[in-house]
C-alpha cells in the first residue's frame, strides 16, 4: 500500500484560501458549496517558477482573484478535467486576466481550448510535467492528470488529479446520455492498475485522499454492489421504472437525494442492457419501463 508522507496536507478545503498541499502543489477552493460540489470546486496550481492551473471552476470574480493572488505572474497554462459548469466556466476569464493558454479535451459547453489534450498528452508550460489520462464515464470528455513530484521529506509522490472521476465525501453521479457507467467502471479499473501507483488523489471536490488503491477499489465495489441491487430489484418487480428501483436500492440515502440517484440507476440499467441483462423499449428515456432478461 502506498502512503503519502507526513508533509502532505490533508486538511479540509476552505473557500478562498490558498493552501500548499505538497511542494509545487497549491489548492484554491471556489465558494460554490452544494450537495453536488461538497465544500466547493478545487482549483489546483501546479509548479514552482511557472504554474499550470487545473479546473478554474465557476466564473466567479472572487475565486478568480484568489487564484491570481496565489499565482502572481507565474501562470502559464490552464487545463480542465471536463466542461461541467462547476469546473470550466472560469477558464476564459482567468486566461484573459493572466494571458495563460487554455488546454482541454475539446470545445464544448462554452469552453474553447487553444490546444486539445488526449490520452498521454503532456503539459509542459509550467516547470512540472502533467500527463493527461482519458477517463470517460462521468463525462465523455473527462481527463484526469498525473503529476510526479516530491514531498518535503524527499519521498516520491505520484499525484492523481481526479476531477469528478473520484470525489471526496461522496460517490460520483453518472448521468446519461453523456455519462456512461460501463466507461466509468473501465476507467476506474485502469486507474487501479496504473504504474507506478498513485500515492495520493487530489479530487475536484474535497480534501486530498490517502490510500488511492483502496479508494479506487472501494468505488468499484460500491458501484458493482449498486448494480447487483438494481438487477435484483428489476427481477423482483418483473418490470419497473427508474423511480421504483431507486426506492428499492437507495434505502441508505435520504429521499431528498433520490432525484439525483435516478441518473446513476438509469446508467446502470443502460449498462445492463448493453450486456443483455435488461431491456427497455427506449433506453434513452429516463421515464421508460425496464424488464430483466
Amino acid at each position: 500500500m502506498a502512503e503519502a508522507g507526513s508533509g502532505t496536507v490533508f486538511a479540509a478545503p476552505v473557500p478562498g484560501v490558498a493552501v500548499t498541499l505538497l511542494p509545487g502543489i497549491m489548492r484554491v477552493t471556489a465558494p460554490n458549496p452544494s450537495i453536488m460540489t461538497g465544500p466547493g470546486t478545487n482549483t489546483y496550481l501546479i509548479g514552482h517558477d511557472a504554474l499550470v492551473a487545473i479546473d478554474p471552476g465557476p466564473d466567479d470574480d472572487g475565486h478568480l482573484e484568489a487564484i491570481v493572488r496565489a499565482a502572481g505572474s507565474r501562470l502559464r497554462a490552464i487545463v480542465v478535467t471536463h466542461t461541467h459548469p462547476d469546473h470550466a466556466p472560469g477558464a476564459a476569464s482567468l486566461a484573459d486576466r493572466t494571458g495563460a493558454r487554455l488546454l482541454g479535451y475539446g470545445a464544448r459547453d462554452g469552453f474553447e481550448p487553444q490546444a486539445t489534450l488526449r490520452e498521454g498528452s503532456e503539459v509542459t508550460d509550467g516547470d512540472v510535467l502533467l500527463r493527461a489520462v482519458y477517463t470517460p464515464g462521468h463525462a465523455s470528455n473527462h481527463l484526469c492528470y498525473v503529476v510526479a513530484t516530491q514531498e518535503e521529506d524527499g519521498a516520491n509522490a505520484q499525484v492523481l488529479f481526479s476531477g469528478d472521476h473520484i470525489m471526496g465525501g461522496s460517490t460520483v453521479v453518472i448521468a446519461p446520455p453523456d455519462g456512461d457507467m460501463d466507461a466509468y467502471l473501465a476507467s476506474l479499473e485502469r486507474l487501479l492498475r496504473f504504474d507506478p501507483p498513485f500515492t495520493v488523489i487530489a479530487p475536484g471536490h474535497g480534501p486530498l485522499m490517502p490510500e488511492p488503491q483502496e479508494m479506487i477499489q472501494g468505488y468499484l465495489d460500491h458501484r458493482l454492489a449498486r448494480e447487483a441491487a438494481v438487477l435484483a430489484s428489476l427481477r423482483h418487480r418483473g418490470d419497473a421504472v427508474v423511480e421504483e428501483i431507486v426506492g428499492d436500492v437507495y434505502t441508505d440515502v435520504p429521499e431528498a437525494l433520490h432525484p439525483i440517484a435516478r441518473f446513476s440507476v438509469w446508467a446502470h440499467l443502460r449498462k445492463l442492457a448493453g450486456e443483455g441483462r435488461a431491456v427497455s423499449q427506449d433506453p434513452n428515456d429516463l421515464s421508460a419501463s425496464w424488464t430483466a432478461v
